[in-house]
């Protein structure tokens, strides 16, 4: 008797050649990956890279030149304005430096989500709020304001609000940027918690090598708008592309200078 086929992965996130400009400069050099139902795919690259961009793609936030992209099934680039906001509401946001409102306290920031898509009353919101910030470890922190956070509390509070109404996808920008080691790493810990406990598929966007290392389980490397790679940890380590390892040995790439072009730059405009 033949074994049984295990069920191959479904895609839950499909980008297919997308090219995106700034004005006159190219920004992404038609970049495709998938995101499988279920992984934390982490996309790593130096400044200017493409990564925040092709992040702001994926959550619905611009608008790209041509190219696709295919989350849970839906084309962004073609759906209504309100199946799109419908499909939104299926994935949780963690921006950059937590983006929490400064007026509200943490137990409002939390709520947010629900008091803009849902009817549920203020009861209801606050005990799921609360249940959310024992996930992230800030029980009974919901009456502080986000002044008197730390750092760390901050991200953390972030993720509370992104999962409040247990998205099927979960975007994280940058979750460990300014963290020290020791609290960096029990961030890492807390992402692959919720996936785990959650079953939510993560995408990450970090330029912290240590963070990526520890909770991708693929990695996609982009530089200069191009995927330089896709692939597990082991397999980005071992790359033998001299853009990768420069990458991860953080040595500096000087770029060759077309010294007519660079005159040109110079007097454009003048």
């Amino acid at each position: 008797m033949s074994e049984k086929q295990s069920t191959p992965p479904r895609p839950v996130i499909e980008v297919e050649n997308l090219v995106t400009h700034y004005g006159e400069r190219q920004i992404l050099n038609g970049v495709s990956m998938t995101v499988d139902e279920g992984e934390i795919m982490v996309i790593m690259g130096g400044s200017g890279s493409g990564k925040s961009t092709l992040l702001r793609h994926m959550i619905a936030l611009e608008n790209a030149t041509s190219g696709s992209i295919r989350i849970l099934g839906k084309d962004l680039t073609t759906l209504p304005r309100k199946e799109l906001y419908e499909l939104s509401r299926k994935w949780g946001v963690a921006f950059q430096g937590g983006a929490l409102f400064s007026s509200m306290n943490v137990g409002e920031n939390i709520t947010l989500p629900l008091r803009e898509h849902t009817d549920l009353d203020s009861t209801t919101m606050q005990i799921m709020a609360r249940m959310k910030l024992e996930v992230v470890n800030l029980a009974d922190f919901d009456e502080l304001m986000p002044s008197e956070l730390s750092g760390g509390m901050i991200k953390r509070a972030a993720l509370a609000r992104a999962i409040i109404m247990d998205p099927a996808i979960l975007f994280c920008d940058e979750p460990s940027a300014g963290l020290d080691p020791v609290v960096s790493s029990a961030l890492d810990e807390l992402i692959l918690r919720l996936r785990d406990a959650m079953g939510m598929t993560i995408v990450v966007v970090t330029h912290e090598l240590e963070s990526a290392f520890k909770i991708a389980d693929r990695i996609t490397v982009l530089d200069k708008g191009d995927i330089l790679t896709i692939g597990a940890v082991a397999d980005v380590r071992n790359s033998d592309n001299q853009r990768i390892q420069n990458l991860l040995n953080r040595h500096f790439e000087e770029e060759e200078i077309d010294p007519e072009e660079y005159l040109d730059r110079l007097t454009a405009g003048a």
